[in-house]
Formats: C-alpha cells, sequence, structure tokens
C-alpha cells in the first residue's frame, strides 16, 4: 500500500484504546492516528506522550465537525457508548471499526449492519482474538484433519482476580453492558462459531461470586452446533487454579494447550508489532500445545505442536486493505449479531435455568 496514508479517529483511550488499537494503528501500513477523543486530562497527557503528532479532542462531537478530514472512526469507549457512536460515525459518512461487544443486542447489531450498507461504508467489529496464538494453531489442526472429527471443544478464558476492580465493566447496570458473559464471552463464542458454524441451543450458567460484585464474574455456555460439535466455554474471573486454555477432543486425537497469547501482555509491557527487536506474537517451546490419544499431556502424552505466531497486526492491514483497495471485511457486524444471539440465550438460559433452542 503506497499514498496518503487513511487518518483514523479513535474514541476512547482506556484499557482497548491505548493497549490494542492505538498500538496497532500506528503499526499498520496504510493508517495514521490522527485524533484521540478523551475528556480524561490524564489519559489526554499520555496520549499525546505516546503519540506527539496526534490530535486530542474532548469529544466525539469534534470529530463529526470535521468529518472530511478523516477517514475512519474507532470506537473503543465503554460498551454502552458503542451503538451511538458507531450510528453517529456512520450517519457522518464515516467507516467504523467498534470494539466488541459491538452492541448490547443482536438486533441493535444488525441496525446497525443496515444503516453501513446502506450508507455503502464498512462497519467493522475488532475481534482480535481471532488472531491468538493458540486459536491460528488449533485452526490449522483441524483444517489439516489432524483431530479428525471434532466432537467437543473447550475454551477457558480464566482469571484469579478475587478483589474487584471497580468501573464499568463490574457494574450491574444493564445498560453498561457489563459482566463476563459479554466480555471475555465474546471472545470464546466468536471463535466457536469461526471454528464449528451455527448454533441451535445453548444452555447457560452464571454467577455473581465476588463479595460486593454486581454483574456475572462465573460463567460457564454449552453450545450444540448444527454440525453435532459440543462447544463448552468457560469465562471466570475467580478461578484459583487455571484450567487449559483449549482442550479440544476428535476421533483421530486431541489437542491440549495451557496458557494465554503473549500479544496483549506485550502490548501493557510497551512492546509494538514490527520493532526490529521484537519476535512478535511468539512463545517458547514449552508452552506449545500437545497432540496425542489416550495419554493425559499432563504425563508426557502426546507430540508437541509448534504453536503459529499471533497477529493481531492482520486485523488493522485487512481494515486498511478493504479501504485503500479491495477485500473481505475482518469481521463483519452480521458475524457479531450472531454471537450477540448465542449471548442473548446464554442470558436467557441462566435467568430461567433452561436449555434454549435457536
Amino acid at each position: 500500500m503506497t499514498g496518503t496514508p487513511l487518518r483514523v479517529g479513535l474514541v476512547g483511550y482506556g484499557l482497548a484504546g491505548s493497549v490494542f488499537h492505538a498500538p496497532l494503528i500506528a503499526a499498520t501500513q496504510g493508517l495514521a492516528l490522527d485524533t484521540v477523543v478523551t475528556s480524561n486530562p490524564e489519559r489526554q497527557a499520555q496520549a499525546r506522550a505516546e503519540y506527539p503528532d496526534v490530535r486530542v479532542a474532548a469529544s466525539a462531537d469534534e470529530l463529526w465537525a470535521r468529518a472530511d478530514e478523516l477517514d475512519l472512526i474507532v470506537i473503543a469507549s465503554p460498551n454502552r457508548t458503542h451503538v451511538p457512536l458507531a450510528t453517529a460515525a456512520l450517519e457522518a459518512g464515516l467507516p467504523v471499526v467498534v470494539d466488541k461487544p459491538v452492541a448490547g443486542t443482536a438486533a441493535e447489531a444488525r441496525a446497525l449492519a443496515e444503516l453501513a450498507e446502506k450508507r455503502g461504508l464498512l462497519l467493522s467489529v475488532f475481534q482480535n482474538r481471532r488472531w491468538d496464538n493458540d486459536f491460528l494453531t488449533l485452526r490449522k489442526l483441524i483444517v489439516d484433519g489432524e483431530l479428525g472429527e471434532v466432537y467437543r471443544f473447550e475454551s477457558r478464558f480464566e482469571r484469579w482476580r478475587p478483589q474487584l476492580k471497580g468501573g464499568w465493566r463490574e457494574s450491574g447496570d444493564p445498560a453498561e453492558i457489563g459482566g463476563l458473559l459479554y466480555d471475555l464471552g465474546s471472545h470464546v463464542v466468536d471463535q466457536a462459531l469461526v471454528l464449528f458454524g451455527p448454533v441451535t441451543s445453548v444452555y447457560a450458567e452464571t454467577d455473581v461470586r465476588r463479595e460486593g460484585a454486581q454483574a456475572d464474574d462465573d460463567t460457564f455456555l454449552a453450545l450444540t452446533h448444527e454440525n453435532g460439535v459440543r462447544s463448552h466455554l468457560y469465562v471466570s474471573a475467580t478461578t484459583a487454579q487455571l484450567g487449559p486454555r483449549f482442550r479440544v477432543l476428535g476421533s483421530k486425537a486431541g489437542y491440549v494447550k495451557h496458557g494465554l497469547d503473549p500479544q496483549e501482555a506485550a502490548l501493557r509491557e510497551g512492546a509494538r508489532p514490527g520493532s526490529p527487536d521484537v519476535e512478535w506474537g511468539t512463545e517458547p517451546e514449552e508452552l506449545w500445545g500437545r497432540l496425542g490419544a489416550g495419554e493425559s499431556p499432563v504425563t508426557g502424552g502426546g507430540t508437541p505442536v509448534r504453536t503459529l505466531p499471533g497477529d493481531y497486526p492482520a486485523y488493522y492491514a485487512a481494515v486498511a486493505r478493504v479501504l485503500l483497495s479491495d477485500g473481505p471485511n475482518p469481521v463483519t457486524a452480521p458475524e457479531a449479531a450472531a454471537a450477540l444471539d448465542i449471548l442473548e440465550a446464554a442470558r436467557r438460559s441462566a435467568a430461567e435455568k433452561v436449555t434454549v433452542t435457536l
């Protein structure tokens, strides 16, 4: 890609904006971080220190007022603001990337998709975990037939955070769209859909375990896919002993992988993709998953499988290709709506203690 880079306005400079979006945008050929929107003085100073050429605005309204100077809006603000901000951006004639979850309901996501299609604009959802190292590795194993016919997919996104951190993510106000079901659950459900396709039924258990907590912090989902695969998905902040990230069982072999993709930790520590001294997204051999049958990987069963490098930069590279030349939207709003169908069904399942048929 050559020529003048696309000018990006980033709304929100909390965890999502400062750790994920801004570094990845800045590292993407064809994109330039033009403006950061945050009303927090400390975050404004942080943005200026980290990106000296960036403009800082206190309100997203400042972006709409100069829409002709921008080429893409990225929304990394609290969940409750995603729909109104995405709507405003599309109505201003600007392509949009929205952090997950794109909306609180599947109906809202589909309405946004219709608006984007009507305006002829890109609407993409940031599902970065499609480019996790373990997910890329598992996807290749399945495509290559190493597991045979997959029977069961177990996916865990577990943490040990016995003390509350505070903030909107732990709020019990439904308008905030907080809790782990819509936070980490957005990731594990999206991955299950990418791997195994549509879902016919959903069963879920959601609990509020920690003292003073208001939103779900320990949640389990059981999905039955149209092709017969069963996905068991765990998201938790109360896991004192972490389980495997993936345990996938097939007719030929199983794959077990522990540990999280290293890219988030690297971004938090200030590492940047594309830096000459950084081997991006890789992990040491002792963290590789194991492929085998009949034995436990804990006792040495199976064969180590080299983990493919994680590749979060691929998401924004794909966005740039869509806008500058051609290529598919890396994550569409209808795909995100399909995941929200499942999250809504899970919420109903847990509340009513029933299995929900889709």
